[in-house]
């Protein structure tokens, strides 16, 4: 089940949270017990945590790595040469995780601009992946084992 949430007032930011990023105020969310059905249903699991945070964090078998910087080149279809294979369209579902979770957010939001409406958040980012347990949920699913059968069949 996606999430929306929406927030109905705008938030005015003090001189001593000035520093703290805003998330935007309508993002789409996944919750990390819903990420292996979303894969079962063929969505695609970006990460975009920096390579320090995974060597620090642990990796997410299964997703794709991506710098945030890169990602609406990489996952915009229209991008031409600059997207990935796997993004053949505006309907492609794409669940971005980050490190807590805000920084998914708003790459999300920045992935709705672009036109990909399918496109969420994991709530809590890696983070809570990790505490539930759930660092395998990408590679337990049926398409993504094959997948990995065939490569390493080689």
């Amino acid at each position: 089940m996606r999430a929306a949430l929406a927030v109905s007032a705008p938030f005015i930011a003090s001189p001593a949270s000035d520093s703290v990023g805003l998330l935007p105020l309508t993002t789409e969310r996944t919750y990390p017990t819903e990420l292996a059905a979303a894969v079962a249903r063929g969505a695609v699991v970006v990460d975009i945590r920096t390579s320090a945070e995974r060597t620090v964090q642990g990796t997410l078998p299964g997703a794709l790595a991506i710098d945030a910087s890169l990602l609406t080149r990489r996952l915009d279809p229209a991008a031409g040469p600059e997207s990935l294979a796997l993004a053949v369209d505006r309907d492609v579902e794409w669940v971005v995780v980050s490190s807590d979770g805000p920084d998914a957010h708003r790459a999300v939001a920045s992935l709705q601009e672009i036109g990909l409406r399918r496109a969420t958040g994991l709530v809590g980012g890696y983070a809570a992946i990790k505490t539930a347990g759930l660092v395998d949920a990408v590679t337990r699913a049926q398409h993504i084992a094959e997948d990995v059968a065939r490569v390493t069949a080689h």
